[in-house]
């Protein structure tokens, strides 16, 4: 039997570039996404964000947190009710990154082991990156057996970077180059203008959502990609998110 779950990803951008106003965006595309499985980057726990955002529509949500650096920060994983899920871990993969997981049930008998995570952001430090990879790869080797893998997350990694050709060479595909048989050119940045903003690096794909196993992709797309309808200035994020309709067993 088969399974149809929706996962999303997101980097939240903190507290930081006008977190006030863009939080009503961020709760309205998550209301309208409406994913099974979210993935957060960039949460500062202490302000609940990854609840605020699970809160802004209609669903119930359950967060799955994984500190990255110090424990008021980190990954969320937002588990839509009524799935249910158990195993959890967490990687520290140095440089103040991490990955965590859980093992998702599936109403049809198939289970997905679900990680977040967020790598390295220095520009240059792409062989960083893909011994993060290395790591994080390793890590889902020696998980629970599941139906099928799904890797969510901020990768810093354009495609053709060491990290994201690791990622492939393991057997991980991509969920947005599956379904539209191309990446998004860009997911940071978005469009968002603030004083502070990071404007380190080239505009390009760094977001990704990596499958391995029995599943295949019904559709997927740039997601937390409109701007403020009386300020074009104004985003969910820096970056874009993405979604994905799999199909599981």
């Amino acid at each position: 039997m088969t399974d149809r779950v929706r996962v999303a990803t997101l980097n939240i951008r903190n507290l930081a570039d006008r977190w006030d106003e863009r939080l009503p965006l961020l709760l309205s595309d998550t209301a309208a996404v409406a994913p099974d499985l979210l993935g957060l980057q960039e949460v500062v726990y202490v302000l609940q964000q990854d609840r605020v955002i699970g809160a802004g529509g209609p669903a119930r949500y359950r967060e799955v947190r994984g500190w990255a650096g110090r424990p008021e920060y980190g990954n969320s994983l937002l588990v839509r009710e009524p799935l249910s899920f158990d195993g959890y871990d967490r990687l520290d993969l140095g440089l103040g990154r991490s990955a965590h997981r859980v093992l998702v049930a599936l109403p049809g008998g198939a289970t997905v082991l679900m990680a977040v995570t967020h790598l390295h952001h220095e520009v240059p430090d792409a062989e960083m990156r893909d011994v993060q990879a290395a790591s994080l790869i390793d890590w889902l080797d020696g998980g629970p057996p599941a139906t099928a893998q799904v890797v969510v997350g901020d990768f810093n990694a354009e495609p053709d970077e060491p990290a994201s050709v690791r990622m492939r060479e393991a057997g991980f595909r991509s969920a947005l180059f599956e379904a539209n048989g191309a990446e998004p050119d860009v997911t940071w940045p978005s469009g968002l203008q603030a004083p502070a903003m990071d404007t380190d690096g080239d505009p390009g794909c760094l977001d990704y959502i990596w499958i391995r196993g029995a599943v295949a992709v019904e559709a997927a797309r740039v997601a937390w990609d409109r701007p403020a309808v009386d300020d074009r200035t104004l985003y969910p994020s820096d970056h874009l998110g993405l979604v994905a309709d799999l199909v599981v067993g």
